[in-house]
């Protein structure tokens, strides 16, 4: 039974017009992310707009509550998990609408709990798009998440991060404040306000409208894959291409993750989402050709490719994406690399937020990856580190199950982002199962707890992060897992922690992200 403090903080929060959610079985789902369960929560709070949220918070807040922005629910680092109980949870899904396109001056403004996918949609009918256009999560994945936790992928290569999209915000402070950081054409203007609040992991406000740039959508594409035997030749390629300025994304797999990619993918799959592009792009006589090329290839190419990269290039012109294509080819060869074939490519590309079937292992296996962006001239020392690291621990993962493939990314201006993912038996959560398709969640075979993976999971994480901390890492959804205080100099903490202590003197937004304590004292 509902305490009558449980009772009032219920009936404050619905004053303020939002839904609420406080069913035992809704608050169990809510405290999971992908990796793991957070501390018991009291609500979850659904708000329609912006001032609903800005109500809502200072209803919690006033009552001594935490709170916490979730996004899509794709965090797997603690982004919004908590380690004391009683947080009230703010779920955006009911603010997802596009408030404003404007083409004249190339910008658009959303609901921070707009998707990638949703905004790619409404987009489109402009042919416009933002420069990153999305995570691979982006089907779930939201704008105001990816403004908190920042990311990488559609249009990284050559236009970075997703905070670099970013002009404007809307945020909503602990007291309930709704302040409005930056000018909505451009940025900065004068110190970076809007700055501050991009890749807070939540820790200094709740996302509520975003105003993003605009680019002309891509007339013409340009793809191509290509095979290394060894790890510096992958490297070396990848770090040439992004620096040349040549891919729209430019990304590739270690011999691991080209195993696990050839066990979990269909090829019937791919041979229709391909024809659903190509028709798009070139008319149903080029779709079919391109089905017939897929389903012909296979994936037997992987078989030969201990390191595999895949090259996106875009023009308004096809000659000029062929260019770019013909450049990436030329860098390739002269790294020792050779060219395959370009499904994979091809194949993300036509469906760019598809499902999100990969947080489980082809066998059921839990996953979690943990990432780091690493300047090129590290990447290399880096990967090496992860290699003996694995080295080290191979009879023991081989006993409990455990295992890992490695992804690497370009990020345009940045370096190269080095994502070792760990898979190990173990059962799935409440979230795992809501988000993975139900067809493709009758396939694999659900799996029992075991602690013993779970737990050198659990250290082998540990010890990844540790690496990228000794190499100088930077990392997107920083959560309760990267190192982000312990790579700042004494002073720039100081004023890291001022800031926390001016807009939430009391600890209470998403306490513990960043490596913030929970409670921050004003005296202090």
């Amino acid at each position: 039974m509902a305490t009558l403090a449980e009772n009032s903080l219920l009936g404050t929060l619905r004053a303020a017009g939002a839904e609420v959610l406080d069913s035992d079985d809704v608050l169990e789902f809510y405290a999971h992310d992908i990796y793991g369960r957070g501390a018991d929560l009291a609500a979850v709070v659904r708000p329609r707009d912006k001032h609903q949220l800005a109500a809502a918070v200072k209803a919690a807040t006033d009552a001594g509550h935490p709170v916490v922005p979730r996004g899509g629910g794709m965090s797997y680092t603690g982004g919004y998990t908590q380690d004391l109980p009683g947080a009230v949870l703010f779920d955006l899904a009911h603010m997802n609408s596009v408030l404003e396109v404007n083409d004249t001056d190339m910008t658009v403004t959303v609901e921070a709990g707009c998707t990638w996918a949703g905004l790619r949609e409404r987009l489109a009918h402009h042919k416009l798009r933002t420069p990153m256009w999305g995570t691979l999560s982006g089907l779930k994945a939201t704008i105001g998440g990816g403004m908190s936790q920042n990311g990488i992928f559609w249009g990284t290569g050559r236009h970075g991060t997703a905070v670099q999209s970013c002009n404007s915000l809307e945020v909503v402070l602990a007291d309930g404040t709704l302040l409005r950081v930056g000018k909505g054409h451009t940025r900065p203007y004068g110190p970076d306000l809007t700055g501050l609040f991009l890749g807070d992991t939540g820790a200094l406000g709740i996302k509520a409208t975003v105003t993003l740039k605009l680019v002309r959508e891509a007339l013409c594409h340009g793809y191509a894959s290509f095979a290394f035997d060894e790890a510096d030749q992958w490297f070396a390629a990848a770090t040439e291409i992004e620096r040349q300025g040549i891919a729209t994304e430019c990304f590739g797999f270690d011999p691991y993750l080209n195993a696990i990619r050839m066990k979990r993918d269909s090829l019937a799959g791919d041979a229709k989402q391909l024809v659903g592009m190509m028709k798009k792009q070139g008319g149903m006589l080029k779709a079919l050709k391109e089905g017939a090329k897929v389903v012909a290839a296979g994936r037997n190419f992987l078989k030969d490719a201990n390191y595999s990269l895949h090259v996106l290039a875009e023009g308004d012109i096809q000659a000029a994406a062929d260019a770019h294509i013909e450049s990436a080819r030329n860098i390739v060869l002269h790294y020792g690399g050779r060219e395959v074939e370009n499904t994979i490519p091809k194949i993300i590309r036509a469906n760019p937020f598809g499902p999100l079937n990969s947080i489980l292992g082809p066998e059921g296996e839990r996953w979690a990856p943990i990432h780091g962006l690493v300047r090129h001239g590290r990447a290399r020392e880096c990967f090496a580190a992860f290699e003996n690291l694995f080295a080290e621990h191979a009879s023991e993962m081989e006993e409990l199950g455990v295992h890992y493939g490695t992804l690497i990314a370009a990020v345009g201006g940045s370096g190269t982002v080095i994502e070792p993912c760990l898979y190990w038996p173990d059962a799935r959560n409440a979230l795992i199962e809501d988000t993975i398709e139900p067809g493709h969640l009758k396939k694999v075979p659900k799996l029992e707890a075991n602690e013993a993976a779970r737990a050198l999971a659990a250290r082998l994480k540990k010890a990844i992060v540790d690496i990228f901390f000794a190499h100088d890492a930077a990392h997107f959804q920083i959560g309760r897992t990267y190192r982000y205080r312990d790579s700042l100099e004494p002073r720039a903490d100081a004023l890291l922690q001022a800031i926390k202590r001016e807009l939430d003197p009391r600890g209470l937004m998403n306490p513990g992200s960043l490596g913030l304590s929970q409670q921050v004292s004003p005296e202090r």
